[in-house]
């Protein structure tokens, strides 16, 4: 590729991305409302708000595809996912089919899946049961994939991203824990298969407890490396919780039991 769009490049994900997809393109265009910091030779720094429309097909003009890891990755009121995670998302979508790309990897989460049981073992078509608001956003997000494909041939990837982070620190990322060495490939295996549709993939390591099956996106090439068990003694020490909690019934864990929020901030 000669220009490949990041998105949310300032996030602790974004962050990540930026330096495991140096090599996938001459230049990384990296885009946030963030600070970027410098730019390093092979970068284009272009700060962006997502829900102006017109800023973002700006931003997407002259990319042959796009990461978009950009939005709100936590819950909020309705207004604030409204304007980052919905209506950002319709605008990076729109933006590509006014420009011709063809691909884009989108940041889904577990939380569409939040309010399955803790146990069950599911598949990427499995039923949507988001867990709050933020995973509401993200089913959105993944219907306006699915939509920009069946009409306008954009392929997509929507990950369903589980505990992204260095180490699992409880129980539960057991099962959902995908490691940084394993996002970045997934990602990588997402910009390079040579067909890639409309899939929806399981952004977790090869943990031996996964609650998700990406047999049906084997395609991807997608092949984890790291495996939660080998926290597992570790975790295993701490405290469980009480079994009536919420966050130890659901897969959506501390996000079940969040009180809800006011649909809108008050001005």
């Amino acid at each position: 590729m000669q220009r490949l769009l990041i998105t949310g490049a300032a996030g602790r994900l974004g962050r990540q991305l930026r330096v495991a997809l140096a090599d996938q393109a001459r230049c990384l265009r990296l885009s946030d409302i963030a600070d970027l910091g410098a730019a390093a030779p092979c970068e284009e720094l272009a700060p962006c708000d997502l829900a102006d429309a017109q800023a973002v097909a700006d931003l997407v003009r002259g990319c042959d595809a796009i990461v978009h890891f950009g939005g709100i990755p936590n819950e909020q009121s309705f207004g604030a996912l409204l304007a980052s995670n919905i209506q950002g998302t319709v605008h990076v979508y729109e933006a590509a089919r006014r420009h011709g790309v063809r691909r884009v990897v989108y940041a889904s989460s577990n939380h569409t899946v939040g309010c399955h049981p803790q146990g069950a073992r599911l598949e990427t078509d499995c039923a949507r049961r988001p867990d709050s608001l933020y995973g509401l956003t993200k089913c959105f997000g993944e219907d306006v994939a699915r939509y920009y494909f069946d009409r306008h041939g954009i392929e997509s990837a929507c990950l369903r991203i589980g505990s992204a982070v260095p180490e699992p620190v409880d129980r539960r990322m057991l099962h959902t824990w995908i490691s940084p060495r394993d996002l970045a490939q997934l990602v990588r295996c997402c910009l390079q298969a040579p067909v890639l549709g409309c899939t929806v993939v399981w952004g977790v390591s090869a943990n031996r407890q996964a609650w998700w099956s990406n047999a049906q996106a084997a395609h991807l090439g997608y092949v984890p490396q790291d495996d939660a068990e080998a926290y597992r003694a570790a975790l295993e020490r701490t405290e469980p919780l009480a079994p009536d909690d919420p966050a130890a019934r659901y897969q959506g864990g501390a996000f079940v039991r969040l009180q809800p929020l006011p649909l809108y901030d008050a001005p």
